[in-house]
């Protein structure tokens, strides 16, 4: 296994099921707590607790429009979608 599959998984399994839900509803374009809550599905205590860590893994940041992917979020989408 290269390191990029190991770094993949590592990621994936700190976000868990709930993490990834929330990124992709942020990458289809949620952008506040309830439209997350909305795209994703998840009760908003979910929300409120997945959301600092892909804060803190910088796969998202949040401006004065809401919240965004980061140039490293976007490359953890790619490599999702060539390694599923």
């Amino acid at each position: 296994m290269s390191k990029v599959d190991d770094s993949l998984k590592d990621i994936k399994y700190l976000l868990g099921n709930m993490g990834m839900d929330i990124f992709f509803a942020i990458d289809n374009g949620a952008k506040d707590y309830e439209t997350i809550k909305i795209f994703s599905g998840l009760p908003m205590a979910c929300v409120k607790g997945r959301l600092p860590v892909l804060l803190d893994l910088l796969l998202v940041v949040k401006n004065d429009d809401g919240y965004f992917l980061t140039n490293k979020g976007l490359n953890f989408k790619a490599q999702i979608e060539n390694n599923p």
